[in-house]
């Protein structure tokens, strides 16, 4: 554009060369058009004031030269008066095209400075708006090239550092970057917005590599050394599809920018410029660093926010159960949804946790806020509700303990960290597939959804207490009756809250998913999930879905006893009746024998009111022994001469598992055997 220019203005100096030789051979031919052909001149040189500086002193000085030879000399007749005011009239023409010209090119400049100057305003406006709109790192780099390639450059490419931690790569051996993003203008021919690509290292003292080792900005004019800038294979330019071919004439101008945020340098970011536009100057690289620094931000942003987001799912997911138990009572399917990437990872979480009796909790729970802090609070609520629920705690008082731990929890907390929330809700629920009730207590959670074996569907509405958190508040309980082969529904807010409706149409929504056929879990989980969750949730998303099963009347013995001496025999032989009902082995008949006999006694010895013996038969053997008493033994080692003591010891040893719980009457002990 510069060389049209050029020829543009030296084609007007000729012409108007050409109009004052005509005005020259005018006034040769005749002397009487004096005035008319000095007029002609000073027409010329105000018209000259129009061309580049240097051309109008040329057309000036071969003008005053001509006129001054012309009328000096060549013509006659005219007098010495007339002479002198017509070259000095030309002269003060000249001087004075001089001045409008050089004042016409400073306006001229001025204005092309308050125009680039605009521009690049503009561009570091738009850059500010569409760079960094998301906190992905892909994104990021390749809105920069995106905005690179509008007004400032032909090609655009960034590379990003290849290590997972900018500020902990090693200076020693060349740095391993990968392709983030590139990017070609329209004007500059086809190109291709390719996906970022696989780590490499720039050639030993090339641009790039001194930008990425220095942090400094590099700047070439050299068309063959900033071809390799842009190759896929710095060896072999001509194969990388995103820039002209060795064949064709390469970036006329490159500048290499190193993008660094919070002293750690993050990559570089390439722009290259093809003939057609004028090279990069100084200015053009401080506009660069600019738009770099800027950039170099949001992509830091983008990497730590994915760094912790990938550390708050690893440890969430971690602390979630990792495969559901088998279980008599019943049979779960689950689910898990993290919410988008603008929300963050919450503290949702679920858990199923087996009890004493074939009994199973069932809970779900959701910790306000999000990040590594919410996840670790949920950690703790979830190993927490599993101590609790290995104490055989009724639902409401679980979770009046749980509430009290997690005030503990606040207090500590907002001591360290200002208005830091640690409220939490839950879900707690116990099934009992020999009487088929589940019994139900809710902190601030919504109620779980039961889908009948007749395909009716309702609401578990237990009192709906106080957020875990809040404290000074009572938690109750509800027991409802669950047929076997119903579906329990337990979720978290994810799942029922949206922009588009409020929790009771999601509830709503719930039910009408449910209804119908009665499908498989995973069908169940998909229907729900693809009725209430049409986009990407908002928050996370915790889904647990239990079938229900029941013990029939053949898998459940009990026998009421005295509390005597003789109830002890008594209790052998309906244990050892029962196991050969039930065809068990030798083995197990007799450590059963030997468990129900320790535990009768200990209950007819130390005991108050009637004795009850229970056994149950299904994916293992289950003893219990009730008693009136509230009081629950504790295993101890007894000594060599001690007369007793080793009755808790022997179960301990002999089964697969033991324990005690409290009931409204007294207290329940039981023990586990393995029949396979």
């Amino acid at each position: 554009m510069a060389r049209a220019w050029d020829r543009d203005h030296v084609l007007a100096a000729l012409l108007l060369a050409f109009i004052g030789l005509i005005a020259f051979l005018q006034l040769g031919v005749d002397p009487g058009l004096f005035p008319w052909a000095g007029y002609s001149v000073l027409a010329e040189l105000v018209a000259s004031a129009l061309l580049p500086f240097r051309l109008t002193f040329v057309v000036g000085v071969a003008d005053l030269g001509a006129v001054a030879g012309v009328y000096g000399i060549g013509v006659e007749g005219v007098a010495t008066r007339d002479r002198f005011i017509t070259v000095l009239a030309v002269f003060l023409a000249f001087v004075v095209s001089l001045a409008v010209c050089r004042l016409r090119e400073k306006r001229d400049r001025r204005l092309r400075n308050l125009t680039i100057s605009r521009a690049r305003l503009r561009l570091l406006s738009v850059a500010g708006r569409r760079v960094g709109s998301t906190l992905d790192v892909s994104r990021t780099a390749a809105e920069l090239a995106d905005v690179a390639v509008l007004e400032f450059a032909d090609l655009a490419r960034v590379d990003l550092v290849a290590a997972r931690d900018p500020s902990a790569t090693s200076a020693a051996g060349p740095e391993w970057v990968y392709p983030a993003a590139r990017r070609t203008s329209p004007a500059a021919g086809p190109g291709s917005a390719r996906s970022p690509g696989v780590p490499t290292t720039y050639r030993e003292a090339s641009g790039p590599a001194l930008c990425l080792a220095t942090g400094s900005s590099v700047l070439s004019q050299d068309s063959a050394t900033t071809t390799t800038w842009f190759s896929e294979n710095p060896d072999h330019p001509g194969e990388n599809p995103d820039h002209p071919g060795a064949d064709e004439a390469g970036p006329t101008s490159a500048m290499a920018i190193c993008l660094r945020a919070r002293h750690a340098t993050l990559g570089v970011v390439i722009f290259g410029r093809l003939g057609a536009r004028p090279p990069f100057d100084d200015d053009d690289v401080l506009l660069a660093e600019e738009i770099a620094s800027r950039a170099a931000v949001c992509i830091d942003n983008a990497r730590r926010y994915t760094r912790e987001r990938e550390t708050a799912l690893a440890l969430q997911r971690s602390l979630l159960p990792q495969e559901m138990p088998t279980l008599m009572a019943v049979d779960t399917h689950s689910r898990y949804l993290p919410a988008d990437s603008a929300a963050g990872v919450g503290g949702d979480w679920f858990d199923v946790i087996p009890l004493s009796g074939a009994r199973v909790a069932l809970i779900v729970g959701d910790v306000a806020g999000h990040g590594i802090q919410a996840s670790a609070t949920m950690g703790r609520l979830r190993t927490a509700v599993r101590t609790l629920a290995d104490i055989e705690l009724a639902p409401d008082e679980l979770l009046t303990r749980l509430d009290a731990i997690v005030l503990h929890q606040t207090a500590g907390v907002r001591k360290e960290v200002a208005d830091t929330d640690l409220s939490a809700t839950c879900l707690y629920a116990v099934y009992d597939p020999v009487t088929c009730e589940c019994t139900v207590a809710r902190a601030g959670h919504a109620p779980p959804a039961v889908r009948h074996p007749d395909g009716t569907v309702s609401l578990l509405d237990a009192p709906a207490g106080p957020p875990l958190g809040v404290g000074g508040l009572p938690f109750e309980s509800a027991q409802a009756r669950v047929p076997a082969g119903s579906l329990v529904v337990l979720y978290t807010d994810g799942l029922i809250e949206s922009y588009d409706h409020d929790i009771d149409e999601g509830l709503d929504l719930l039910c009408t998913a449910l209804r119908g056929t009665n499908p498989s879990m995973s069908d169940a989980a998909d229907q729900i999930l693809h009725s209430l969750l049409p986009n990407p949730p908002r928050d996370d998303v915790a889904l647990l879905i239990a079938r229900t099963r029941a013990l029939g009347a053949g898998q459940v013995a009990g026998w009421q006893l005295p509390s005597a001496p003789a109830a002890v025999a008594r209790a052998r032989k309906y244990a050892t009746d029962q196991l050969t009902t039930w065809d068990m082995s030798e083995d197990v008949e007799f450590a059963a024998e030997l468990i129900v006999s320790e535990l009768v006694t200990n209950a007819v010895r130390y005991a108050t009111g009637p004795i009850s013996l229970r056994l149950i038969n299904g994916d293992s053997l289950i003893c219990e022994v009730s008693d009136g008493s509230n009081t629950s033994p504790h295993l101890r080692l007894a000594a060599a001469l001690d007369e007793g003591g080793r009755g808790l010891f022997l179960i301990a040893r002999t089964s697969r598992r033991w324990g005690t719980r409290q009931t409204s009457a007294g207290k329940t002990i039981w023990a586990e055997l393995g029949v396979s």
